[in-house]
């Protein structure tokens, strides 16, 4: 049977549902996905995917590498031991060459051992449903990466990667070494294959290919013209059909972990800058992680109690309500691929203000599909949001639609046409259908070649490897 390892830092995890997207679009088309996990989920877990009609199959084919039994530790070093000159290259890497610290080389030599469990796990599971594993793929270029790839080394098969964005970015401890000896890699924006390739340049650029991820769109007849012009603001001084509603707030929405790369408390600055400027707005932020106390006391601080809310971990089942009263939706990360929440906000008909770093531009067309602000300028967010929302709260002659603040400026309507544009950008070329087609063609074509027909071309999605 054709079987494939997926290895994932946590898995399943509701912030990375394209993980289990992926393992379902593989398993649809006959392939033996057997799912990893580095870390242990942390409870169950509900799949995002279509994997969650099949959760009790998807729980019981997944490997959880830690922890790690004592037993199968001393087994796992012994194997380093028996096949070690299928390793040493690597080992030889990790402790006599580049300029990684002492502590990341110590890292590097404990997730080779991670590996060497791996390889016994996948081992044992294999002999249990008599089938071996003949291809490793992992999501991100974190230690997870090394950890497949020594895996892949002692099991002699192939292995591949998925490079998303602060992986590639800011975490990239010895990934010329992961390119070096993957397969393929797989990255979800043409600025991060063109980053690759300009900083890594003997690796060979058809090794390098583009699959975007994606989103379901909801329903179309939720964003009729009419229904998008009526509903620009929920809660604005002004409609376009006239009437007048006495909620004044603008609602902004940032929706994330809560992570220090994702910079909630350059979000805070900007809302004290949006309260000097005598704005009434509500902010809403959704997501839980390491810098929620953090930003507790930047709200304490700031004396945003009454402006800023931490809503914690939002369930996707009430992400729609959570959307549906936004405004604006706002995202301030220093490093990112292209966010699914980006994508799902547009799906949805909202305006969204982005920096304009990394893939992003390549979703948020400035002035078309959404607003770009210049990276680590708080004054600049702060403008956009104030020339967004002076859209709805003032009349203006129609015109051609400006990409920059301080440009003539247009009528409510020419806001509704970026809200219906963006929508159109998420259908044509971030379609979570689509886009798994295509990663599936992909995909099998370099593993399996034999197992597919001609791939399919879709626009949105186009493959490029050159």
């Amino acid at each position: 049977m054709t079987t494939v390892a997926y290895l994932a830092n946590q898995f399943p995890s509701p912030v990375e549902p394209y993980v289990g997207d992926e393992i379902e679009e593989l398993r649809r088309r006959g392939v033996a996905v057997i799912a990893g996990s580095v870390r242990r989920p942390e409870g169950r877990v509900r799949l995002s995917c279509a994997a969650e009609r099949d959760s009790d199959r998807v729980d019981l084919e997944t490997v959880v590498l830690q922890p790690v039994p004592i037993a199968l530790m001393v087994q796992a070093a012994w194997l380093c031991l028996r096949r070690w000159r299928r390793i040493a290259d690597l080992l030889q890497r990790v402790i006599f060459q580049g300029r990684e610290t002492l502590v990341q080389r110590g890292k590097a030599l404990l997730h080779t051992w991670l590996g060497a469990c791996f390889a016994l796990r996948l081992q044992r599971r294999g002999a249990q449903h008599i089938f071996r594993v003949q291809h490793i793929h992992v999501h991100h270029g974190y230690f997870g990466a090394w950890v497949a790839m020594v895996a892949a080394r002692l099991l002699n098969v192939s292995y591949s990667m998925t490079l998303h964005g602060s992986d590639l970015l800011t975490g990239a401890a010895y990934l010329d070494a992961k390119l070096k000896n993957c397969r393929f890699c797989v990255t979800i924006s043409d600025f991060n294959r063109r980053y690759i390739l300009e900083h890594y340049s003997t690796i060979e650029p058809g090794k390098v290919i583009v699959a975007r991820l994606g989103v379901d769109l909801p329903d179309a007849g939720h964003f009729s013209a009419a229904k998008v012009r009526s509903s620009i603001f929920e809660g604005s001084i002004v409609r376009s059909s006239g009437d007048s509603r006495s909620d004044s707030r603008l609602h902004l929405l940032a929706v994330g972990r809560l992570h220090a790369v994702k910079d909630h408390a350059f979000l805070l600055r900007a809302c004290v800058q949006l309260r000097q400027r005598g704005m009434d707005f509500q902010c809403e932020i959704a997501g839980e992680g390491a810098e929620r106390r953090n930003l507790e006391r930047l709200i304490q601080e700031y004396r945003l109690d009454e402006r800023v809310r931490l809503l914690g971990h939002v369930p996707r089942e009430q992400q729609d309500a959570l959307y549906q009263r936004a405004d604006v939706v706002v995202l301030t990360s220093r490093s990112e691929g292209i966010p699914l929440v980006l994508m799902e906000a547009m799906a949805r008909g909202k305006i969204v203000v982005a920096p304009a770093i990394t893939g992003i531009p390549e979703l948020v067309v400035a002035g078309q599909t959404g607003f770009l602000y210049e990276p680590g300028s708080v004054e600049d967010l702060v403008a956009r949001i104030l020339w967004i929302y002076s859209l709805v709260s003032a009349g203006g002659s129609a015109g051609d639609f400006p990409t920059e603040p301080g440009a003539n400026q247009p009528d409510r309507d020419r806001l509704d046409h970026v809200r219906l544009r963006a929508r159109e950008q998420v259908r044509l070329h971030f379609n979570r259908t689509k886009n798994l087609e295509l990663f599936g063609d992909l995909f099998l074509e370099r593993v399996f070649p034999e197992r597919i027909l001609p791939a399919r071309q879709h626009p949105g999605a186009d493959r490029r490897t050159a």
